[in-house]
């Protein structure tokens, strides 16, 4: 019989708040709404992994009814993010390590080919977009916002990518990364001292600007491997999120 998961009671999450109002709802159909909020609040950890959610629940939370909730359930479950038992319920995936490895293994030797082509040749606008999300990155230091830190590491890599002509392949990425994120953002979450992570994105510009293929793909690869670190030190600290 399949072991229901259950939420970890080693550590607590930081709180995070909903981020339903930064979506605006008249460019989404009502599906895509509720979609895309479940997303979110599962790729933030707001719905931590474990957590039990029904239709009926979120049918109330967003003043719709069951059939949207019903096909946001189907594409998330098909992504890997929730988990149904017949007769037992839904509940939000656990990370699953191996997915996470294999995510990770996957952006590491893109990313180190991708930061090779981008010290042959990286466009000024691009460059001037990694300078302006250090400085964004440098902020967060002073007023840590867990959320924010994410999305301007993502943003980063995504611009990298971006200025190699290679932004489908950052797609791809994203698509194989729901566990992996998920794994990054419960490292964020739990440790604020983020002034390495900032310090190897800052590496990584100046081996691109003096055009240091090598020293620029050293750095790729220990950047990436620092998941590796992180997730043995997370799966003790949370032991209940992973499987």
């Amino acid at each position: 019989m399949d072991q229901i998961p259950k939420l970890s009671t080693k550590a607590a999450l930081p709180p995070i708040t909903s981020h339903l109002s930064a979506l605006n709802k008249q460019a989404y159909s009502t599906r895509d709404l509720v979609y895309d909020t479940l997303k979110q609040q599962i790729l933030s950890l707001e719905l931590p992994p474990g957590t039990a959610i029904s239709e009926k629940e979120i049918s109330l939370d967003f003043q719709v009814s069951r059939t949207p909730v019903r096909e946001s359930f189907v594409r998330l479950a098909q992504e890997g993010l929730l988990e149904v038992y017949p007769q037992r319920g839904t509940y939000v995936s656990l990370i699953h390590v191996d997915l996470v490895e294999e995510a990770r293994f996957m952006r590491e030797h893109l990313e180190r080919a991708v930061i090779r082509l981008a010290c042959a040749h990286f466009p000024a606008e691009q460059m001037s977009a990694l300078e302006q999300n250090l400085t964004l990155q440098q902020q967060c230091l002073k007023e840590p916002d867990d959320r924010r830190m994410f999305q301007l590491d993502e943003e980063f890599h995504s611009t990298l990518f971006a200025g190699c002509n290679k932004s489908k392949t950052w797609t791809v990425i994203e698509q194989m990364s729901v566990h992996l994120n998920r794994s990054r953002m419960l490292r964020l979450s739990s440790d604020h001292h983020w002034d390495h992570l900032i310090e190897q994105h800052r590496s990584m510009v100046r081996a691109i600007q003096q055009q240091d293929a090598d020293q620029a793909e050293r750095l790729a690869q220990e950047h990436l491997h620092l998941t590796v670190t992180d997730l043995t030190m997370l799966r003790d600290t949370y032991a209940s999120y992973f499987q």
